[in-house]
């Protein structure tokens, strides 16, 4: 059954400086086929404004794949100790990026629950940034 949520998003990028992003949406949120799919609209906050985000959690696996479709284009893919290549294209242009995520935690119900992703990113063979991504799913 399709359910609004109210879905927190919380990235924190531990470089030199510890850099924090929170965007709290309105979304749908609904189980089907053995996974929980969470939808909602960027806003201008997370500089991605006209992009729509879709997570599709596999709770079972232990999986998680972020796709962003509008003004940035994405398919990110989060696996415990696995490591995903992806291409993120944006309005100033294509970027390849890779994903090494170190830790995945999944707490997850119909009811909505939290998922932590401890990943380390690199753009373009760049020195790789720990971020940890933190999302909360709520019944509005």
């Amino acid at each position: 059954m399709l359910k609004e949520v109210l879905i927190t998003v919380k990235s924190t990028q531990d470089n030199d400086e510890k850099n924090s992003i929170e965007v709290i949406s309105v979304g749908k949120f609904v189980k089907m086929e053995g996974l929980y799919r969470v939808v909602y609209e960027e806003t201008q906050i997370s500089g991605m404004e006209g992009t729509t985000t879709h997570f599709k959690i596999y709770p079972d696996e232990k999986r998680m794949i972020l796709l962003r479709m509008g003004s940035t284009d994405a398919k990110m893919e989060f696996e415990n100790r696995k490591k995903h290549v992806c291409l993120y294209d944006t309005p100033y242009g294509v970027l390849e990026i890779a994903i090494t995520t170190n830790d995945l935690k999944i707490d997850i119900n119909d009811d909505g629950g939290k998922i932590r992703v401890d990943y380390e990113m690199s753009v373009s063979g760049q020195k790789p940034v720990r971020t940890i991504l933190s999302i909360d799913i709520r019944p509005q």
